[in-house]
């Protein structure tokens, strides 16, 4: 598997909290989108963890293109159909 398996062609809109961690799926291939459930095994992704910095509303990448992952940057809008 060579680029990621697009989950969703829209971003996943998480109500955060400041301090809470979490570990994104980059591969696409979750059942618990957009969170890693390991699914990413036996290939060469691996989930982006890290921490929320704030609470509120943050866009997490759908597509699995994003360049800054795991937040939107609005690769979904260039996939085709």
């Amino acid at each position: 598997m060579d680029k990621a398996h697009i989950a969703q062609k829209a971003p996943f809109a998480i109500e955060a909290q400041e301090g809470q961690k979490y570990a994104w799926c980059s591969c696409g291939l979750s059942a618990r989108q957009p969170y890693c459930d390991g699914s990413h095994k036996g290939t060469d992704f691996k989930p982006v963890t890290g921490k929320y910095e704030k609470s509120g509303t943050v866009w997490l990448c759908g597509c699995k293109q994003t360049g800054n992952g795991p937040f939107c940057d609005g690769s979904h809008k260039t996939l085709n159909d």
